[in-house]
């Protein structure tokens, strides 16, 4: 076990998130098509979390053309993932979003989270 933890261990990426469940973000994520590689820029809400480890996982739902909703999961860790950038706080009570699932078109939204400025 400890063989692994060490391995492990190389791989981890260093402060890796910066974001929760109900957020809109934007992961750059690095593909290889051939020879070429390219980056793309996949948005949508943040709906689960599941830390394991090394094997943590993010899941974003966002929609899709004819409002058909697409669901990807991220590891956090992966060196394909260039950057996670925020640009919606959302306002939720939930660990998993799943019920965003069955909805569609505004109700498929999460309300923003408007931060007060301290002086």
């Amino acid at each position: 076990m400890d063989i692994i933890k060490a391995v492990e261990a190389k791989q981890l990426k260093d402060n890796p998130e910066n974001f929760k469940i109900g957020d809109t973000v934007k992961v750059h994520y690095r593909i290889v098509e051939g020879t070429t590689e390219r980056v793309q820029v996949y948005e949508g809400i943040v709906i689960a979390k599941n830390n394991a480890g090394i094997r943590k996982t993010f899941t974003v739902r966002k929609i899709s053309f004819n409002n058909v909703g697409v669901e990807r999961v991220f590891p956090i860790n992966s060196p394909r993932i260039e950057k996670v950038e925020v640009s919606r706080l959302g306002k939720v009570r939930r660990a998993k979003l799943y019920y965003l699932r069955e909805r569609v078109g505004k109700k498929a939204k999460v309300k923003e989270l408007i931060r007060k400025k301290v002086k």
